[in-house]
């Protein structure tokens, strides 16, 4: 997937050439590994993705999916617990 970055908002293109917008909500770091937390703009559903930030050969950073649920669990409670902290903070 590619991307193109607006302030929080990224577009990433799928395998078939269509673009998706998608707001940066999180990246964070969990095992040495950066990952990205991904909202879709065009829905009003709250779900997230969880996207892996490696770089490619020419060195540029670029999303890949997580293919390991428990690296995905893991990321995901991470996550969890990053947004209980916020939110007890207010």
């Amino acid at each position: 997937m590619s991307e193109v970055e607006r302030e929080n908002v990224i577009v990433l293109t799928d395998e078939d050439g269509g673009e998706h917008e998608f707001e940066v909500l999180e990246v964070l770091e969990v095992e040495q590994k950066t990952y990205a937390i991904l909202q879709p703009t065009d829905t009003q559903d709250d779900e997230a993705i969880i996207l892996r930030v490696e770089k490619d050969d020419n060195g540029d950073e670029v999303l890949v999916n997580i293919e390991d649920d428990d690296e995905w669990d893991r990321v995901a409670e991470m996550y969890d617990t990053l947004l209980f902290e916020e939110l007890d903070q207010e």
